[in-house]
């Protein structure tokens, strides 16, 4: 018997501990936690001085009392603390034009929707060359500045020189000078230069989706109507999400559209949204404190609606 064996029986011989592998960067191993954050900091440093700044300056201004004496250097900038706001919050004009606000934003949102998915049906039943004029129809109405368009649909709806009046022959029937004729126009013009985006993105949406689901569904005997229901919509759910999401954001805000086509608000105000409202209390009655407690409240206001559609966006990419 050797003296290894010895020592083995008798259990002093400790057994040698295999070698740990060493670690191997593994081919699709994410990097470090920061890596994403570098490549984003010069986006970040960019937005955030043409953002926090503004911003800042907005909140700070609503604290303060910030009229037209205080601009010219006559009176001292007082701070009035959440003043302005209680007197924003106490005005009904505020409230009013608060629901005519949603209300006609949420009117865009559908009559944009309605249009942009059912010209992305229509794309995906014409041959090439329609197609393609379509196509190229839809984004130069998207491609044109909200001025220019605004200019053209009331050149188009004039009283005295439109072709639309002569059209449908109301004479010398003017558009804006109601409050519900005004606002469809505004709407007709907002759906007009708004639908590319839709039509483009669920026009996309349709593509992918398989050739064979659809065949089966139009075997099934399916109008293209439960076809779109009960087939597309929800495959295209992600997409309709999206696009439902930045069509509230952008129409919410409108400014450009009311202001040229009704004149400021139209008369009387009865024309009014946030945006332009603000814009009369900061600008047109030097009210720069209430003007931006408005623009505070519609910034709260857009900030949820974006939670949600970045918390829809990441539910999402978790379900995908």
């Amino acid at each position: 018997m050797t003296t290894h064996d010895a020592l083995a029986e008798r259990g002093t011989v400790t057994k040698a501990r295999p070698a740990r592998p060493r670690r191997t960067t593994r081919p699709g191993r994410r990097g470090p936690r920061w890596t994403p954050w570098l490549y984003l900091a010069p986006a970040l440093v960019v937005l955030g001085g043409l953002l926090v700044y503004p911003i800042y300056q907005l909140g700070l201004i609503s604290l303060l009392e910030y009229t037209q004496a205080q601009v010219s250097g006559g009176e001292p900038t007082t701070f009035e603390g959440f003043g302005n706001y209680a007197t924003l919050f106490a005005d009904e004009q505020f409230w009013q034009v608060l629901v005519t606000t949603v209300v006609f934003a949420a009117a865009c949102v559908v009559s944009t929707l309605a249009v942009g998915c059912a010209l992305a049906v229509l794309l995906t039943r014409v041959r090439a060359v329609p197609r393609l004029a379509l196509m190229v129809a839809a984004l130069g109405a998207w491609a044109t500045p909200a001025v220019t368009g605004s200019t053209v649909w009331l050149l188009l709806f004039d009283p005295d020189f439109g072709p639309v009046n002569r059209l449908l022959g109301l004479g010398d029937h003017s558009w804006t000078y109601g409050r519900f004729s005004a606002f469809a126009l505004v709407l007709l013009e907002v759906v007009w230069c708004s639908f590319p985006f839709v039509m483009v993105t669920v026009y996309a949406g349709i593509r992918s989706v398989p050739s064979e689901v659809l065949e089966a569904a139009a075997l099934d005997g399916a109008s293209q109507w439960r076809i779109w229901r009960s087939v597309l919509a929800p495959m295209l759910r992600p997409i309709l999400v999206v696009v439902t999401i930045q069509s509230v954001i952008w129409d919410f805000k409108l400014f450009t559209q009311i202001y040229v086509m009704t004149n400021g608000g139209g008369i009387a105000g009865q024309n009014l949204v946030l945006n332009v409202y603000a814009y009369q209390k900061a600008f047109a009655a030097s009210q720069y404190s209430l003007g931006s407690a408005i623009g505070v409240v519609m910034l709260l206001i857009l900030l949820g609606v974006t939670l949600v559609y970045l918390w829809l966006l990441r539910r999402q990419g978790e379900e995908l």
